[in-house]
């Protein structure tokens, strides 16, 4: 039997298991949490704090240590594809480039916040890739998979979810993508 996996050390949160500690999470996100194994953590949050910038100045999270999920709606003529793009919070998907092509898409773009709350069943601000509807494409960035340790959204506003980059990319419909995160500025 392998020992225990222990908790991350990522800023000043106290990182719980997620299976003694699902009530934290939206409920797509707790029912696919189950099946991710001991290295999955959460920490509760102040929800005012949810959004990256204030999150990592409040609890000492590196933004290197962070990552971001976006909810791209892709469209070809009368078709609308909603997809996830995971990319490190040092970084901005190319939407208009990389994921446009991936998806054969004429367009692509942010979804409009109501339709990505509506679709995924995660709070705006909270949406992470675990537990997103399994018809979705889900594009990670090659960093996001190869990174030991990241944060991401719990699918509230009021916790956070650390896990390993592997967990991340071996999620259903996962599609690992070098250069999908493109630097910022």
């Amino acid at each position: 039997m392998p020992p225990p996996v222990a908790a991350p050390q990522l800023g000043t949160l106290d990182w719980q298991p997620v299976a003694t500690h699902r009530h934290l999470l939206a409920g797509p996100v707790a029912s696919a949490a189950t099946g991710l194994g001991d290295d999955v953590w959460v920490a509760p949050v102040d929800d005012a704090l949810a959004d990256t910038a204030a999150f990592t100045d409040a609890y000492g999270v590196p933004l290197a240590a962070s990552a971001n999920c976006v909810v791209v709606a892709a469209r070809r003529g009368a078709d609308t594809t909603l997809a996830a793009c995971l990319v490190l919070a040092t970084t901005r998907a190319d939407v208009n480039g990389l994921v446009r092509r991936h998806l054969g898409a004429r367009k692509a773009s942010f979804a409009a916040q109501d339709v990505a709350v509506a679709e995924s069943g995660m709070a705006y601000g909270g949406i992470t890739p675990v537990g997103l509807p399994v018809s979705w494409p889900l594009l990670v960035d090659q960093a996001v998979a190869d990174a030991d340790w990241l944060v991401v959204g719990s699918g509230t506003r009021g916790a956070k979810l650390a896990l390993p980059g592997r967990v991340l990319a071996g999620l259903p419909g996962a599609e690992v993508l070098p250069g999908l995160g493109q630097p910022v500025g």
